[in-house]
């Protein structure tokens, strides 16, 4: 069963894999094309329903020309983008 946070970081990916995907002005059918992916797998990636495979993603950044990191970046653009402080360490109570 997911987390929430796993649901928001899904969510997350789907809208930047859609928002990239328009930039281009390409639909969910020429994506689908260009990643041999079916257009509803594509669409239920894009919507944060369906956790998609590392492979898969690959295929969508390839086609989309951008970096697989591009659409795993959860940090906002710009200058003034902040890096997790690792020595804040973590908390793996949840993994007791």
């Amino acid at each position: 069963m997911s987390t929430e946070n796993d649901q928001k970081l899904l969510a997350d990916v789907g809208r930047r894999i859609r928002a990239i995907r328009a930039e281009q002005s390409l639909n969910l059918d020429q994506l689908a094309r260009l990643t041999g992916i079916s257009a509803p797998a594509l669409s239920l990636i894009e919507t944060g329903k369906r956790d998609a495979r590392l492979t898969t993603m690959a295929k969508i950044a390839a086609a989309l020309r951008v970096s697989l990191s591009t659409l795993l970046d959860d940090t906002p653009p710009g200058p003034d983008a902040k890096t997790k402080d690792a020595s804040q360490g973590y908390d793996l109570g949840d993994y007791q």
